[in-house]
């Protein structure tokens, strides 16, 4: 079940937190968030998963910045959230969809336990123009049933800032070289 407004406001501070919060981005059922006004592209032509890729660092001017297709940006929320004994759910608005901007590829669905700023997987269907402040997104907040585990990881929790990929850390590079190998895609010489 999906946690009411009201709901959300009342479980601030014990199951929830929002800092800041601000009682006008309160919805029925959700509570927007906001875009920093940090974003990151990568500078790979080519991403690897098996390690670390580069990265550019923008600042959206008070002008706003315009954002163009086929490019991945990574923003994030003004927002730090902590969720206690509830799952919360990432979701773009629907005024930013309508637009043609999507702010997450697949990781809508945050674990119960998580604390930190919500990195954000920004595309758009046409150039678009966006600004720093906006609300973006809005967190939604389910009931879960069965014995809680909080998420407790060395890759997301507690950041600071737009997290990247961090997949690399769960790869092992032997096991990765072996199946690129077994794919072709590594020469190796007799």
């Amino acid at each position: 079940m999906i946690l009411t407004g009201k709901e959300i406001e009342k479980r601030l501070g014990t199951d929830i937190v929002i800092e800041p919060y601000n009682e006008k981005y309160l919805n029925p059922n959700s509570y927007n968030l906001c875009l920093h006004n940090e974003l990151m592209v990568y500078e790979e032509i080519v991403l690897d998963m098996a390690r670390q890729n580069r990265l550019g660092k923008y600042v959206i001017p008070e002008e706003g910045m315009v954002l163009y297709p086929g490019q991945l940006y990574l923003g994030r929320t003004v927002e730090r959230t902590e969720t206690h004994n509830l799952a919360p759910l990432l979701e773009g608005r629907s005024s930013i969809g309508r637009l043609g901007i999507s702010v997450h590829a697949t990781a809508g669905v945050g674990d119960i336990g998580f604390c930190g700023y919500w990195t954000l997987e920004i595309t758009v269907a046409q150039p678009v123009r966006i600004y720093a402040g906006i609300p973006i997104c809005q967190i939604i907040y389910h009931t879960v049933e069965g014995e809680i585990v909080e998420y407790n990881s060395d890759k997301y929790q507690n950041n600071k800032g737009i997290q990247p990929s961090l997949l690399f850390k769960e790869l092992n590079p032997n096991e990765n070289r072996q199946m690129r190998l077994s794919f072709g895609e590594e020469k190796t010489s007799d």
